[in-house]
């Protein structure tokens, strides 16, 4: 039997589609990293060598003279005599090669050759007037990521103290790392935690401190803590922990829990623990995180301590939301909060630090394609984004020790938080880099809330604001531009040691903690951030107990603790559990 053959109408997939699964797949071939930028950067230079004949003169002179050096020191070391690889050298000895067993040769060769080599890698963009800042930037990034790749310390051939305590322990320390690696790559596989991580489970180890849900929406469960004292301040207490993070870093085990040091001290504290999205969540908006988040939680409080404004408090990426919340609640003349606490959170991006490395409309739209395929941006590359960042510290020492070495470093509440990470939805993550880190809409008044802009010059509560020095993730001098954003005329401003995360747990008896702190009560705004520093005295501990006496003054007189709201489940709470 004949007949007309038979058609199918099939739709061409878009070239915006295409463009779509192209960019989700180089994605995932580069690891997140959009090449664009990198392979720009290292034109640009090339062309501007090219074009400077001096430059090129500069970097053979320098060449030449790390060869005749490096051949040098080569001929002194082969006299067998110990020789340090800093021994002459115009650089600063490097820690990596301080130890007596690289005083020997050939070792003290290799060293004084990598050393000398990453003297003169790290002169590669300099003097070329027309190199622009973030291509500089870019080079210095790849450079860094090189050497940390190549430095002899991390590998057990060219290593004298592996190598040696690999003969001390007969190979059982390689016998030791490939039992670590196997173990390591199949929980990868399984995607279950890290080792040691089961003993600082929530509930367990950590977040241990009393409570209970008292409110529960399709993005966060809201925790009320139970009082330890006979009294309590009137005014509660609301933390906005970041999204980006499990809450329960701010009640980690009992002696580096601030949720615990605030009940113990007699504040009534609720709690934000926010959902870890997965790809049907796809579609929160920064507008949902405020709605379903800070304001849900106000009314939630305010239901259970009625007729007192509420303590705000934001961490991270949560403070951020916190201080655009408490501009839109400025706007529209809602009373609810009665002082705003910001730690490590940034309001300006005009410079957000090294992270800016990887925050640029090549990579933004490379990330966001992946997001866009998956609803989610996994928490595995956030990780990775950040270890780059410090490869030496968070790669190849913890390679070393687990996989050379053969021992495991102990684990502990941070380090076993710091591997529960959460996931991001793509419209909030979209938001938030385009908006606020490329565009930096918030600090020009210019980010919609509701669809309407929110300025943060509408804020005029009182303000304490904490920097860590050593961040990585919210430089402290980017946090401080906060001072000359808000109207507050009672704003403190605290800068801690250590860095974005062990710098704000600093339980109230740690011995290492330093900090300075200054408190200005004009609309005058206060000088630079590097007058600051010079200017304000450093003192010794922790910078907890400041922080809770700037509260006491302003929590209201001791009553006896309010009442517990309705109780969904018991703290820690369900979301939280969540992988």
């Amino acid at each position: 039997m004949s007949g007309a053959p038979t058609t199918t109408n099939v739709t061409a997939p878009s070239s915006d589609a295409i463009d779509q699964a192209f960019k989700a797949a180089l994605s995932k071939l580069t690891g997140g990293i959009a090449p664009g930028p990198f392979v720009n950067a290292w034109a640009a230079w090339a062309g501007q060598l090219a074009a400077s004949p001096t430059r090129q003169a500069e970097l053979w002179h320098a060449a030449m003279q790390t060869t005749v050096d490096n051949l040098g020191f080569a001929s002194r070391a082969l006299s067998g005599q110990p020789l340090s690889p800093s021994d002459g050298a115009t650089h600063a000895p490097d820690a990596r090669f301080t130890g007596d067993a690289w005083q020997q040769f050939p070792f003290n060769v290799w060293a004084r050759t990598y050393q000398n080599g990453a003297a003169l890698l790290e002169q590669l963009p300099q003097n070329l007037r027309d190199l622009k800042d973030e291509q500089t930037s870019l080079i210095d990034f790849t450079v860094r990521q090189w050497l940390d790749a190549l430095a002899p310390s991390n590998y057990l051939a060219t290593n004298p103290e592996l190598l040696e305590l690999t003969r001390a322990e007969g190979g059982q320390n390689l016998l030791r790392g490939a039992q670590n690696f196997i173990e390591d790559l199949t929980r990868t596989i399984q995607k279950r935690a890290a080792v040691g991580t089961e003993a600082f489970e929530p509930g367990k180890g950590v977040a241990l401190t009393g409570g209970k849900v008292v409110f529960r929406n399709s993005l966060m469960e809201l925790i009320q803590y139970a009082p330890t004292t006979a009294d309590v301040h009137a005014q509660p207490i609301l933390i906005v922990p970041a999204w980006i993070m499990k809450y329960y870093i701010l009640d980690l085990s009992p002696k580096n829990s601030m949720v615990k040091y605030l009940v113990d001290h007699g504040y009534t504290v609720f709690m934000i623990s926010w959902k870890n999205p997965d790809a049907a969540d796809r579609d929160f908006s920064m507008d949902d995180y405020l709605d379903l988040g800070i304001k849900s939680a106000l009314t939630a409080i305010t239901n259970i301590v009625p007729d007192e404004p509420v303590h705000t408090v934001g961490y991270c990426i949560g403070g951020t939301l916190l201080a655009i919340g408490a501009a839109a609640l400025a706007r529209d003349s809602d009373p609810r909060i009665a002082s705003m606490s910001l730690f490590a959170a940034q309001t300006d991006f005009s410079e957000p630090g090294e992270l800016s490395l990887f925050i640029n409309r090549d990579q933004l739209t490379l990330l966001q394609a992946q997001m866009n395929e998956k609803g989610v941006l996994d928490s595995q590359q956030m990780s990775g984004a950040f270890m780059m960042l410090r490869p030496r510290d968070l790669i190849w020492q913890p390679l070393l020790n687990s996989y050379i070495k053969g021992h495991r470093d102990q684990m502990i509440d941070l380090m076993a938080w710091n591997s529960d990470g959460t996931r991001m939805p793509y419209r909030m993550h979209t938001e938030y880099l385009y908006r606020l880190y490329l565009d930096n809409e918030l600090a020009t008044g210019r980010f919609p809330v509701n669809g309407m802009p929110v300025q943060l010059s509408d804020i005029r509560l009182p303000t304490f604001v904490v920097g860590t020095e050593t961040d990585h993730v919210a430089p402290w001098k980017s946090v401080y531009k906060i001072n000359r954003l808000i109207r507050s005329c009672d704003l403190t401003f605290l800068l801690t040691s250590g860095g974005h995360n062990a710098g704000i747990i600093s339980g109230p008896a740690h011995p290492k903690r330093k900090y300075r702190l200054s408190n200005h009560t004009t609309l005058t705004p206060p000088s630079d951030a590097d007058d600051w520093l010079k200017n304000t005295p450093l003192q010794a501990g922790s910078w907890w107990p400041a922080w809770e006496q700037w509260l006491a003054t302003r929590a209201g007189a001791r009553i006896r603790p309010p009442r517990m709201g309705n109780a969904l489940c018991d703290a820690p709470g369900q979301y939280v559990l969540t992988r």
